[in-house]
């Protein structure tokens, strides 16, 4: 005997409910479907656009993070280079080394920082700015190639950038969870819904309930020995 099993993505959901939905509308009901048809309606609403929302939040995301990572590149470049420029002014003795910790680098340390992640991007992109600024104010010459200013741009693109990533990273949780928790309710109710679907047909034979069934789109799988005599016939 074929047996049931809910569905385990969202269209299939969706289709499972829209089709029970419109068999029941179709034959103006018939004691099959028991539960509140409205509320049915409303749930598989609600659900088709928390899945929209969902699918739109993660493309919105994907699209926005694709333009980040170049906006990460063309910072890392720039906060990289700046610092070779500083150590390089500092061998040169065109810059005290002490001056170094303007910066918050160890003035004996001339290996540039890891800037492998976007939170170390952050700090030293925001330390070698002040410590630039804060140079300058007290009379330093500034340093060209790149300048401050260039690096300000690439920096503030960046942070910029990251926020507005980690507010759509947050979007995109929220209506995964939202659709999380639609899904449990999603099945719940099909489980019910299917138990009066089979109910109603209990009378019939074998395969006339099956087929009832199948109308009002309940899914059923054969079993592994079932689906050998099926093919063999």
């Amino acid at each position: 005997m074929p047996y049931r099993r809910l569905p385990n993505t969202d269209n299939a959901r969706i289709k499972a409910l829209k089709t029970a939905i419109e068999r029941h509308n179709s034959l103006f009901g018939q004691d099959v479907v028991l539960l509140d048809i409205r509320k049915l309606e409303l749930m598989l609403l609600n659900f088709e656009n928390a899945q929209v929302r969902y699918r739109d939040s993660l493309q919105t995301q994907a699209a926005a993070n694709r333009k980040f990572q170049k906006l990460v590149k063309n910072a890392r470049l720039y906060i990289s280079h700046f610092i070779q420029v500083l150590n390089l002014c500092v061998i040169r003795n065109e810059i005290k080394k002490e001056q170094k910790q303007y910066y918050n680098i160890d003035p004996d340390n001339f290996a540039v920082p890891d800037l492998a992640s976007n939170d170390a991007i952050l700090y030293w992109g925001d330390s070698i700015i002040k410590g630039e600024q804060t140079r300058i104010v007290q009379g330093g010459a500034p340093i060209y190639n790149p300048a401050i200013a260039r690096v300000n741009v690439a920096y503030s693109l960046f942070r910029d950038a990251y926020f507005a990533q980690k507010t759509y990273q947050n979007t995109t949780i929220r209506e995964l969870d939202s659709l999380t928790e639609q899904r449990t309710g999603v099945d719940k109710v099909l489980a019910v819904l299917w138990n009066q679907i089979e109910d109603a047909f209990a009378g019939l034979s074998p395969k006339e309930r099956l087929n009832r069934c199948k109308e009002y789109g309940i899914v059923y799988y054969l079993r592994k020995e079932e689906k050998g005599k099926s093919e063999n016939s």
